[in-house]
């Protein structure tokens, strides 16, 4: 018997990813994927538990779904993903209302704890996080239909002390590359121009199946497959980032000249506590050799500010180090003091109000860098991969190669003729803001 399964996906492009494989899973088991939760039989939601304000969301998300269990006609609500996995059991005390929960490495049984959770059961699945990653598995993908994340990994080795995805995710395991370049190929063939590699490190892609990084060759078969025109890449540690990756992307024109760098923080002291493998001038070298070989590179950064023990001193040293660097995109999050991390027992924790407040000073810092960069492109034309039409500025709107999807800018555009969602276009840029670009399409 089918039934009418809702989801809800919550968290990073790998979350959603593996949401996207179980509503493959469901389909083709014979089950309806709704996107109206007031109609499903049984609501899924795929959480996260990485930080207190994730945890937050994810605890918000879980309880208003179980309002469908007395006002719709949701009869089982699931949890799956990180919350799950790491509080199974408070998940299960506190909130009666979920049926099942299924940890980060157990959806591929999804069908299983439904059908069990349907029987009565109340089934609860963790503690696989380390099996291999799953291959061939069916997806429905949740993005547009010109755009698709391809997860090329999942774990992570790193181990830095202020993260639990090690615990959630377990170790870094690779996707074989002749399944990631068949599942890039059908992508095309179903109209995707753009695909996003995301893993926790997708510089370390390979290391584990072929003893040896293999980005770059993955990158030059990926640019072999006729119909994608922007290959992305997401989350590329610094340290490990070679010669032969910075010549795939260089030599590959398919391959965007964007390179998300989480580098966190650049005082050597904060750095080490950390856990991070690289010093501030270790940073400062690869930047440069980065900005030296491609030089229209766009590099977007993530900083954590308040880490225990971070002095004034050390703070400033950040500010100086993002006013000189000038990341093109930067994101910036408050500490969030995770149990069961090494940096949780750190001493010298920071009060709350001290963390928003210098994450607050990076951003202002960020947007006056952000509005000049993007003055600097004014008179240049780019390609944009078109999303859509905004029909009270009378403009479309897309992406070039420097704005990935949802957490960059967008390009707003004038035409003189329609333009198709997934269409890429030259735009001749004219205006810009602290965040987004306007121009008009060069016919």
């Amino acid at each position: 018997m089918g039934y009418r399964i809702g989801f809800v996906s919550l968290g990073c492009a790998k979350n959603l990813s593996d949401t996207e494989t179980m509503m493959g899973i469901l389909a083709k088991e014979g089950h309806t994927i709704t996107s109206n939760a007031a109609q499903a039989d049984v609501i899924v939601v795929n959480t996260c538990g990485f930080i207190d304000k994730a945890k937050e969301e994810s605890i918000d998300a879980i309880l208003e779904m179980a309002d469908y269990k007395t006002n719709g006609k949701c009869k089982k609500l699931i949890v799956t993903g990180c919350l799950a996995e790491r509080y199974r059991e408070e998940v299960l005390k506190e909130m009666p209302e979920v049926d099942a929960v299924c940890g980060t490495g157990d959806f591929p049984a999804i069908n299983r704890i439904i059908e069990d959770a349907m029987a009565g059961e109340r089934p609860v699945l963790y503690g696989h996080q380390n099996e291999p990653v799953d291959d061939g598995l069916p997806r429905i993908r949740a993005t547009a239909p010109y755009t698709a994340y391809l997860k090329i990994a999942d774990g992570c080795d790193n181990h830095c002390t202020y993260c639990i995805i090690p615990k959630l995710r377990g170790s870094f395991r690779s996707r074989s590359m002749d399944h990631i370049i068949a599942e890039a190929a059908s992508m095309a063939k179903e109209g995707v121009k753009e695909v996003i590699l995301v893993a926790q490190d997708t510089s370390c892609y390979g290391i584990d199946l072929y003893g040896k990084k293999s980005i770059a060759p993955l990158l030059d078969a990926l640019s072999e497959i006729e119909g994608l025109e922007f290959i992305r890449l997401h989350y590329c540690y610094p340290e490990n980032i070679d010669k032969e990756l910075i010549a795939a992307i260089k030599n590959n024109a398919k391959v965007c000249n964007y390179l998300d760098l989480p580098i966190q923080h650049c005082n050597d002291r904060i750095l080490k506590r950390m856990g991070r493998a690289s010093t501030k001038q270790e940073l400062l070298s690869i930047i440069e050799t980065l900005r030296c070989e491609i030089p229209d590179i766009a590099l977007r950064t993530s900083l954590i500010t308040g880490f225990p023990g971070e002095t004034e001193e050390e703070f400033e040293e950040l500010c100086d180090f993002v006013r000189t660097v000038r990341f093109d995109k930067l994101g910036v999050f408050a500490y969030s003091q995770e149990e069961g991390t090494p940096a949780a027992l750190l001493p010298d924790q920071i009060a709350e109000d001290v963390k928003e407040q210098r994450c607050e000073s990076i951003l202002e810092i960020q947007e006056s860098i952000s509005q000049e960069i993007n003055q600097s492109r004014i008179g240049n034309i780019y390609p944009v991969l078109t999303e859509g039409y905004e029909e009270n500025e009378f403009l479309y709107y897309g992406r070039s190669y420097f704005d990935s999807i949802e957490v960059d800018g967008l390009v707003y555009f004038a035409a003189s003729r329609e333009v198709q969602a997934g269409e890429i276009v030259p735009v001749k840029i004219l205006d810009a803001g602290n965040f987004d670009v306007t121009g008009e399409m060069i016919i």
